[in-house]
């Protein structure tokens, strides 16, 4: 079920407890000089939609929110972006009205590593006022992580930024708008994680030219095999959600 698809009658037929709302979320931002700038967007609302493909009876798939936490990337241009507590405020505005209508499950499918925090922040702030619904969010790459891994060549074995993973989803889903010829191997960002200790650096400060990783190992086949591991994953845990019993 497509929320933008269908008209207001056939909503309101919706079970509200047998029924998981997905909400993705991604970004709007650069990703260095060979992925076009709505590559979280476009991965994320393809994951969805497959997930939603598979169990149409079950998932109700809300339309992708393609802005996204990314304040971090602005001194590389090419990015839009809502502050912090700005986007907190807007992940818990488009949740609530479904709230207020009776939805009792809803998973948010993130697909920009800058708004896991707010992702979280959001969720605390509903789940207090909706104590009796089951609110989750996490990103696809996590869903995924061993998955992903496996397929990886680089040394860095996860969903990076313009990286070996994401360059080959979008060189599977949408090679149209990859420029093959500047994907380089962009080594490793600077650390923001030092003995345990997170180190705030935005990207500008982590990365010569906004990207991460080996995008010059990227192919379509492995964005073909990396995609059908996430959807499978993902579909895994929205089942998992179904199954668990709504709190009191």
């Amino acid at each position: 079920m497509r929320f933008e698809e269908m008209r207001s009658p056939q909503l309101r037929q919706v079970d509200r407890e047998r029924t998981m709302v997905v909400l993705p979320i991604a970004a709007c931002e650069q990703h260095g000089p060979h992925c076009p700038t709505g590559t979280d967007t476009i991965l994320c609302r393809s994951i969805a939609e497959a997930v939603e493909a598979a169990t149409p009876e079950q998932v109700l798939l809300l339309p992708t929110f393609w802005l996204g936490a990314s304040t971090h990337h602005l001194r590389l241009g090419a990015t839009l972006t809502a502050g912090m507590e700005t986007y907190i405020a807007i992940l818990e505005e488009i949740i609530e009205p479904l709230l207020d209508e009776g939805y009792r499950r809803l998973l948010i499918l993130n697909g920009h590593g800058g708004n896991v925090d707010p992702l979280k922040a959001a969720l605390r702030n509903l789940q207090l006022r909706n104590p009796d619904a089951l609110l989750a969010g996490q990103s696809y790459w996590s869903m995924a992580a061993s998955q992903i891994a496996e397929i990886m060549e680089g040394n860095e074995k996860t969903v990076g930024h313009a990286c070996e993973a994401e360059t080959s989803l979008m060189l599977y889903l949408r090679p149209d708008l990859v420029d093959s010829a500047a994907c380089e191997d962009n080594g490793e960002p600077v650390a923001d994680m030092i003995e345990g200790a997170f180190v705030c650096r935005d990207m500008f400060q982590r990365t010569r030219n906004g990207a991460t990783g080996r995008a010059d190992l990227a192919t379509a086949r492995k964005g073909e095999a990396m995609f059908h591991a996430i959807v499978e994953r993902v579909g895994i845990v929205v089942k998992r959600l179904l199954a668990e019993p709504l709190p009191e």
